[in-house]
């Protein structure tokens, strides 16, 4: 309906126009792109994010802990995984389509290797049950939606360059429905009773994550924010419970 609008206004400029037919066909190659096509873009993305962060080298502890918990992990439902480290203050973990994982360092210091194997289950989930795929097209499409507004505001688009047609940022930005985290605990609680750990570790790891999201440390608060759109804790730790309780 918007795009719609944007082509309907009379007024906007040759310019203009040049900017919101860019983004209706950018619209139109999200809705059909393929899985290749996404890999590619999505590789690319994930490289930039390599170069701005700053990524753990092979011979650093956290680099070699995360490859000797991901020993043998190669592809999640065909899709190759690659697991990177970000040296940061940053609680967080996220993955993205084409299989790239990445890990956060802070979050790798509060977490014992089950609950940290537990969050990589969670995250491949989301690569297997192709989430990741979902959330960056429909990134694509707000990408796309900001371009053609932009036509009709200097001030949209302003925003639309600065941030919200950034699509570096999608990796981070795209938010994965409440129903598809469950679906991602779900997948990592089996993946912990896949390779042999105690999938109690998932519970561990929820609760731990709960008390660090009632605290009022400033330090995470970044994290606290990028968490917003997932489950509550308790609706997450109960229905991981009862799980477990229905297989005894």
């Amino acid at each position: 309906m918007i795009l719609a609008f944007c082509l309907c206004c009379a007024t906007v400029s040759a310019q203009s126009w040049g900017r919101a037919l860019s983004g209706i066909l950018k619209a139109g190659q999200a809705m059909t792109i393929t899985d290749e096509q996404l890999a590619a873009i999505v590789g690319e993305e994930v490289a930039e994010m390599d170069k701005r962060n700053k990524v753990c080298g092979t011979s650093n502890a956290y680099a070699k802990r995360l490859r000797r918990l991901t020993s043998g992990m190669t592809d999640a439902d065909g899709i190759p995984l690659n697991f990177k480290v970000y040296q940061t203050k940053d609680v967080n973990a996220f993955a993205c389509p084409d299989g790239s994982v990445r890990v956060f360092s802070a979050l790798m210091d509060i977490l014992t290797d089950d609950e940290l194997l537990g969050v990589l289950g969670h995250e491949i989930g989301h690569v297997a049950l192709r989430h990741s795929k979902r959330a960056w097209r429909s990134a694509l499409l707000r990408s796309a939606a900001s371009d053609a507004l932009g036509a009709m505001s200097d001030t949209w688009a302003v925003l639309s360059d600065s941030f919200i047609g950034d699509l570096s940022s999608a990796a981070l930005s795209a938010k994965h429905s409440r129903y598809h985290e469950t679906e991602a605990d779900d997948y990592g609680y089996e993946f912990l009773k896949r390779i042999g750990k105690n999938p109690g570790a998932m519970v561990k790891m929820l609760e731990k994550l709960k008390r660090l999201s009632k605290s009022k440390n400033a330090k995470y608060e970044r994290w606290l924010q990028a968490f917003s759109s997932h489950p509550d804790y308790d609706s997450r730790i109960a229905h991981i419970k009862e799980k477990a309780q229905q297989e005894n």
